[in-house]
């Protein structure tokens, strides 16, 4: 009996060697990272510089920043631009190749490319696309449209980064609605196609109904993928944020203020607060939606 006991006192020291690994990736990477960001955020510590504890002042300093009110502004504009395509556009791709018919692997392997793609590759790749001399400018010259400044307008270059953002994404989303397609009974469509109602129809009552949650997943990562955009809007407008600094993004905002020499690295914790608390907001706020749809 004794063998037997000692197997059951070393049991529960098992599961934590396991997740061990798991733990101390995610303390160092993760809670650390959090948790001095945080400290950080009440104090003025440059990067070369220790900080002293100064309270709420960074945060005192947001409110009368114009440029964190222009990131703030264009991280929520990138949210309501670039969402409900990822939300939408994805699933109507999921649906033309869901079909197993010939040559069907190759197109999804094909819509599937830009996600590996490096962002880098790609934000230089649409850069040359939408310069003043690039190729789509001079075949709108070519047919007497004229060209257009992508890059230089404030607006359009915003919108031109969205349109980037929701073309790398659309592979990724799609493969998950792919998965949630798969789980759709046959039956249901058939037994709706008898009934007389159309393709329209049947994805109005069948398909998205079938597939609501996953549309609230896709709406939930893309919202905090949208509000933490960096790297689209950085290639295309450069570090100072397009003309006068209107295209900025608050992530963008955190980068520049808090790297160099004499980075403000409270001040930029501060900032990096108010990603993390407003990400979780909007993640809250779909989910509330989802239970308010529900009941």
């Amino acid at each position: 009996m004794a063998a037997p006991l000692r197997i059951r006192r070393q049991l529960p020291l098992s599961p934590w060697l396991f997740a061990a690994p798991g733990l101390l990736i995610t303390g160092a990477f993760v809670l650390y990272p959090f948790v001095s960001t945080l400290v950080n955020s009440f104090t003025d510590r440059r990067t070369l510089v220790p900080g002293r504890f100064v309270g709420l002042a960074n945060f005192r300093e947001l409110l009368h920043d114009d440029m964190f009110w222009t990131g703030l502004r264009n991280s929520f504009l990138y949210v309501l631009g670039v969402v409900p395509a990822l939300v939408v556009l994805p699933l109507l791709l999921a649906l033309l190749v869901h079909k197993n018919i010939p040559g069907i692997t190759f197109f999804r392997s094909a819509f599937y490319t830009p996600v590996v793609a490096s962002i880098v590759v790609v934000g230089l790749i649409w850069v040359w696309l939408l310069d003043e001399r690039g190729l789509i400018n001079a075949l709108l010259e070519a047919i007497g449209i004229g060209r257009i400044g992508f890059l230089s307008d404030q607006w359009l270059l915003l919108l031109s980064a969205m349109a980037v953002t929701v073309w790398k994404g659309l592979g990724y989303y799609m493969i998950i609605y792919l998965a949630a397609l798969a789980n759709v009974p046959r039956e249901l469509h058939e037994a709706a196609a008898v009934d007389g109602a159309g393709p329209v129809r049947r994805f109005l009552s069948v398909t998205v109904p079938a597939v609501r949650s996953t549309m609230v997943l896709v709406a939930a990562l893309s919202s905090v993928a949208a509000f933490k955009v960096f790297s689209e809007v950085y290639l295309m407008a450069g570090p100072s944020g397009g003309p006068a600094g209107e295209d900025t993004t608050l992530v963008m905002l955190v980068q520049r203020t808090g790297t160099g020499l004499t980075g403000r690295v409270g001040y930029a914790s501060a900032l990096s607060v108010v990603v993390f608390v407003v990400t979780v907001a909007l993640m809250l706020l779909v989910l509330r939606a989802d239970r308010k749809e529900e009941s």
